[in-house]
């Protein structure tokens, strides 16, 4: 995503951070895999892992789950309805998956699969990021 937000010159217009719904690697840097798999791609990833905090849902105008059981559990950190929170899914046509498969216990193939669905998804969440900010408040 952050790729995206910098070939559309939206750097320091649009935040993009990226959270779990569990603290196992909190701390720590994107499987190795997937960091080999995006660098042949051309990108770096660099953050360290996080858990989702209630104030995420506040500061951001999106969250995007990687598959329903995060986003349920991102629904759980929060009284409201959160109509903010998307799965990736409704960002991709029908012919992928509903959830992001976890690739940790596959092969590298996996990774690759994870980051074409992404790949495929991030220019419609900017595109509906842009134009949600862009509608007049009521």
């Amino acid at each position: 995503m952050q790729k995206r937000v910098e070939e559309r010159g939206l750097q320091g217009k649009v935040v993009v951070d990226s959270a779990a719904t569990s603290n196992y690697h909190t701390g720590q840097l994107a499987d190795p895999r997937m960091r080999k798999a995006a660098t042949v791609r051309g990108y770096e990833l660099l953050s360290k892992a996080r858990t989702i905090v209630p104030k995420d849902l506040r500061d951001f105008d999106m969250i995007i789950a990687m598959d329903r059981d995060n986003y349920r559990q991102i629904h759980r950190l929060t009284s409201d309805s959160a109509p903010h929170v998307h799965l990736l899914s409704e960002f991709l046509d029908e012919s992928w998956p509903k959830d992001v498969p976890d690739p940790y216990h596959g092969d590298d193939a996996g990774f690759d699969y994870v980051i074409d669905m992404l790949e495929m998804a991030c220019p419609k969440i900017l595109d509906q990021l842009i134009e949600k900010r862009s509608r007049p408040h009521a």
